[in-house]
């Protein structure tokens, strides 16, 4: 869980409409640039990725054109670690928020680092056609996905036999 905030909204268009999965509602701005969408989490979280759904064809120059985000373990440390352009975007925006390290593991191949915070801001710099406020449609934020079998003293997805398989998960 996390306590998400906005650095403004126009009345009936705020946090509940950017998280309630319907793509006909959404946040509006309602102030100068950067707007800001907040995420503060309870506990420092590793985070993979970030989506949001934007609809150009519905909300021309509201939609962002140029989109920061920033992280830290508070709002006093904050670092951009992704700054993006968006060209017309209709439909979920993937932001991909992980490092990769080549080749030092044991396999001699990539290593992923998450970002790790407690505190993700989403700042909208600009809106395209120079559109004061902006509407964003849905936000998603992800971590990685974790084994269901981590913790047992084995990693069970190893087997990869139909009997093995039959029986990786507990119910």
């Amino acid at each position: 869980e996390a306590a998400w905030t906005l650095s403004s909204a126009k009345p009936g268009n705020g946090v509940e409409q950017l998280r309630d999965d319907n793509f006909e509602t959404f946040w509006q701005s309602d102030g100068s640039q950067p707007h800001l969408i907040n995420i503060q989490f309870y506990k420092k979280m590793r985070i993979k990725e970030l989506h949001l759904y934007c609809d150009f064809k519905r909300d021309e120059s509201y939609t962002p054109s140029k989109i920061s985000i920033k992280a830290g373990s508070g709002f006093h440390d904050l670092r951009e670690v992704k700054l993006e352009e968006l060209d017309e975007p209709d439909g979920w925006v993937r932001i991909d928020l992980t490092t990769k390290e080549s080749g030092n593991n044991l396999q001699g191949s990539a290593n992923t680092y998450y970002l790790r915070a407690h505190v993700v801001q989403i700042a909208v710099l600009s809106s395209h056609q120079n559109g004061r406020d902006t509407h964003v449609r849905q936000v998603k934020i992800f971590g990685p996905r974790q084994s269901s079998t981590k913790g047992f003293g084995t990693e069970l997805s190893r087997f990869l036999t139909q009997d093995f398989v039959m029986f990786s998960c507990l119910r």
